[in-house]
């Protein structure tokens, strides 16, 4: 109703826009809300339906509802009861959200003094709504411009407000993408505020940036534990959400804020020496605090792409290896300190004075490796999964950094690995096998595999690998198998790891009695890899229905690619996994076998009319399937994967593209369908005397 301009004049003549005016006020917060959003509606659509002239802040050219509204929206901003300001800064809010035409400059204008007028409470009322209309304002391109009064009033406003909503502000600001540097310099003051009072407190050295105002409410935060903890983390947080923010100008002071954040953590593990007894007060409150240590690590893990000197990541490394090496560590916390050390090892390569900082990695990297050991041995599976995925992302990520190979060969953690393939765990099982996976691609195993797996390691890691498929009853490390093979074969290791084609033949065996649908999945993007290096390899193109020139030596190509694939046993695997019952399987079986379509059949067969509808069931290919293998189950294997015409003909005859319709079609799609619908209503009608059917 509210969607015609002579709706809302009847509205507003009625007396019915007073009445949503009382409702704003109610006490059910559902009433309230709702009447704010029919408010704003007509707010808005009144004011865009009468713009024939410019506005002005004078109120009598607005439209009369307009002004009705506006009237009691300061009304309600000068009120002394909280409710009421704050359903009106919600409306507000909703308006400059909503909104982005020049006509809310205006409107600003004429609440810009309320609104201030708020900030001069003590405290002030309704702090966190406040921040969110300043950055509602904010955000609008009608503020873009520099000479707007609202960069001002967040100046005022970041004074005003308590330590944990000016931070909150601040951070809003700063990521503003047009704010103007005589607000973001203040802004990144306010926010770094509590980091500049705890390195005064807990060290000698000056602070960071000089405060834009009195840091005596910062200091009474930070001197009561709960509110310490509360300021930190959330400080902790806006410094890792600003290292997302490419257009990020001001500059952060780098080696300060590292000094600050590596103290921090050096007290929740009860160490460092505080120069002043409000440091030594804080340290005692960071003892042991979980939330504390899981945002600092996030924070020294984001930012490890900074430019920093060889001292500073001596001591990063220091700290790190004091979370990794303490017994006391949690299995979260254990993670957070894996997850940091290996951004910072990775990072290693980029940073300046290369040679040095690759003298601090190798010196931290000796004293790394003994505690993976540790972590390998330890009763929990979560520390284990932790250290498992650490060694795994490393080696993927440093393996030609220098001395890299040379300390990991010497470490001997390869053992260890080996014999986690055992563990009771499944995770931990996975892990392992993944590790393992990169562990054989970086060099020669003979040298990672210590004791009686030194003769033919390649051959044991396959070997056991499949085994693993085989028969482990936990699908977890199954899955694992299939991805390190995919993994081999996307990368090219593996002709250097034994015969390609035999092994994924037997991965392909494995992965088709497999009760597991993910194992399946992994083991079809196996297949499609397969198919596409064997496609690319022969220059053999993959679209159904793309013109292929005959010659000759296309011809033998085709052949031998289809010999290839029925070699590995390709097609038995994809056609069964086409007649799969989970719909991810099947559909991605399908596509490789349009693919092969595309590549085999000849044109006539992919371009033809309507096709019998048994062609499109997948009982009448699973009937084929069972057909196919009693006429060769008394053959021997090697004369039936050399006999290829079997598959070209269920290729020929298989309806795929109208396969692939239907299982793109939501199991649901019958249900939520029109037609299915207005049989529920007449459904639904029909057992009521009244015609009463709720349609709702």
């Amino acid at each position: 109703m509210s969607q015609h301009i002579h709706a809302i004049q009847f509205l507003y003549d009625c007396g019915s826009v007073n009445l949503i005016l009382t409702l704003q006020r109610d006490t059910s917060l559902f009433i309230a809300s709702s009447a704010n959003e029919v408010l704003v509606h007509i707010l808005v659509f009144s004011i865009q339906s009468a713009m024939q002239q410019p506005l002005s802040t004078s109120d009598s050219n607005w439209p009369a509802s307009a002004q009705l509204i506006l009237a009691h929206l300061k009304k309600s901003l000068r009120s002394s009861i909280p409710s009421q300001v704050a359903q009106s800064l919600k409306a507000l809010m909703m308006v400059f959200r909503g909104c982005h035409d020049n006509w809310t400059e205006v409107l600003w204008s004429s609440f810009a003094q309320p609104v201030e007028s708020l900030l001069e409470q003590e405290p002030v009322c309704e702090a966190s709504l406040l921040v969110e209309l300043f950055l509602s304002i904010a955000r609008s391109p009608v503020f873009s411009h520099h000479e707007s009064g609202l960069w001002v009033l967040l100046i005022h406003a970041m004074r005003c407000l308590d330590p944990l909503q000016a931070g909150s502000l601040s951070l809003g600001v700063l990521k503003l993408c047009n704010c103007p540097q005589v607000v973001s310099i203040p802004a990144l003051r306010v926010l770094l505020q509590p980091m500049d009072c705890i390195l005064r407190a807990t060290t000698d050295q000056p602070g960071m940036l000089e405060p834009i105002s009195d840091s005596a409410a910062v200091e009474t935060l930070l001197s009561v534990k709960s509110s310490c903890i509360g300021l930190l983390c959330q400080t902790l947080a806006h410094l890792e959400a600003l290292q997302c923010q490419d257009f990020f100008t001001a500059g952060l002071p780098h080696e300060p804020l590292l000094n600050c954040l590596l103290t921090i953590l050096e007290f929740c593990i009860g160490l460092g020496n505080p120069s002043s007894s409000m440091g030594n007060r804080i340290s005692r409150f960071l003892v042991g605090s979980l939330r504390v240590q899981r945002v600092s690590l996030d924070v020294i893990g984001a930012v490890s792409h900074w430019t920093i000197s060889s001292l500073s990541l001596g001591k990063i490394f220091d700290v790190l290896l004091a979370y990794l090496k303490s017994p006391d560590t949690r299995p979260t916390i254990l993670k957070k300190s894996f997850q940091a050390t290996f951004k910072w090892l990775s990072s290693c390569s980029r940073l300046t004075d290369f040679k040095e900082m690759s003298h601090t990695r190798n010196k931290f990297l000796k004293g790394l490796f003994p505690l993976l050991h540790k972590h390998f041995n330890s009763p929990f599976w979560e520390v284990q999964d932790s250290a498992l995925e650490f060694l795994a992302r490393l080696v993927e990520c440093c393996p030609d950094q220098a001395g890299f190979g040379q300390i990991l060969q010497s470490s001997g953690v390869a053992k260890p690995v080996w014999d986690l393939l055992k563990d009771s765990e499944s995770y931990v099982r996975a892990s392992a096998i993944s590790t393992l996976g990169r562990l054989a691609v970086i060099g020669s195993l003979n040298q990672i595999l210590p004791g009686p797996e030194q003769t033919s390691n390649q051959q044991n890691v396959i070997s056991k690998l499949l085994e693993i498929l085989g028969e482990d009853t936990e699908s977890f490390p199954r899955r694992a198998v299939i991805r390190v093979v995919t993994d081999w074969f996307r990368e090219g290791h593996l002709e250097s790891l034994g015969d390609a084609d035999q092994l994924i033949s037997r991965v392909f065996e494995l992965a088709n009695c497999d009760l597991d649908w993910e194992v399946k999945l992994h083991g079809l993007e196996l297949a499609e890899i397969f198919v596409a290096r064997t496609a690319g390899n022969s220059n053999l193109s993959l679209c159904p229905y793309a013109v292929v020139l005959s010659s000759t030596p296309a011809s033998s190509c085709l052949e031998k690619s289809l010999q290839k694939f029925c070699q590995v046993k390709l097609f038995e695997f994809l056609l069964n996994a086409l007649c799969d019952c989970d719909r991810p399987v099947a559909q991605k079986s399908c596509g490789i076998l349009l693919s092969l379509k595309g590549m085999f059949c000849p044109k006539d067969v992919l371009i033809k009319g309507p096709v019998a509808q048994k062609s499109q069931r997948t009982d009448w290919l699973e009937e084929s399937l069972r057909s196919w293998r009693c006429s060769h189950k008394d053959q021997p294997d090697q004369d039936s994967h050399q006999k290829p015409d079997w598959a070209l003909a269920i290729l020929e005859a298989v309806d795929l593209d109208g396969l692939q319709l239907a299982l793109d079609k939501s199991s649901d799609h019958i249900e939520k369908s029109p037609r299915s619908l207005l049989q529920d209503i007449l459904a639904t009608a029909g057992t009521l005397t009244e015609n009463g059917a709720d349609c709702y």
